[in-house]
């Protein structure tokens, strides 16, 4: 009776482990890319936004002082204080906020990819000057439709993403087991 408990116990310790498939599959939720329409939109209600302030602050002072609004050479100083309005917004509601009215409204934010948190530096790269080349070649935005992540030019420049606050998406990644590695199984003795 000793022999047959000692020889079970043998073959427990000498027999090899199962057999596991060499990739096993890691299921993961991450946040939804917004697309092209729903980032157009948003942009959209902020052009209406900077266009409301810059009437009801700009305009009022130029016609105050009497001075020309219509100029339209690029250094004119109403280009140049829209132009502070403009860029100002968008960099400081993404600072304070990761989002302006427009991404708001529609449930969208800014995310860096590197980090938690939007940097001064990367903030300025995506809002001024990658946002001067996606406005200045306008077919550059539309790139945003045609990558995985639904990034812009401005987005790669500062490696981050527009995404929705409150929606998910289901990734499955492969994940490879290493050789020799007992801290996947799980047998119980």
């Amino acid at each position: 009776m000793t022999d047959h408990v000692n020889n079970d116990a043998a073959e427990r310790e000498a027999a090899p482990p199962p057999v596991r498939p060499e990739n096993d599959t890691v299921l993961f939720y991450e946040r939804k890319p917004a697309g092209f329409w729903m980032r157009f939109w948003a942009y959209l209600i902020d052009l209406l936004v900077i266009s409301a302030v810059s009437s009801i602050l700009i305009r009022p002072l130029f016609a105050l002082f009497g001075w020309e609004t219509s100029e339209s050479v690029w250094y004119a100083p109403y280009a140049i204080l829209t132009a502070i309005v403009f860029y100002g917004y968008f960099v400081l509601m993404t600072k304070f906020f990761s989002q302006t009215i427009g991404k708001m409204i529609f449930g969208l934010r800014v995310v860096s990819l590197k980090t938690d948190r939007l940097s001064w530096p990367t903030l300025l790269f995506r809002e001024w000057i990658g946002r001067f080349i996606s406005v200045t070649i306008l077919p550059l935005y539309w790139i945003v439709g045609f990558t995985p992540l639904k990034q812009g030019v401005h987005d790669f420049i500062a490696d981050t993403t527009v995404v929705h606050e409150e929606s998910y998406r289901k990734q499955q990644m492969a994940r490879k087991r290493l050789e020799g590695s007992r801290l996947q199984e799980s047998e119980s003795i």
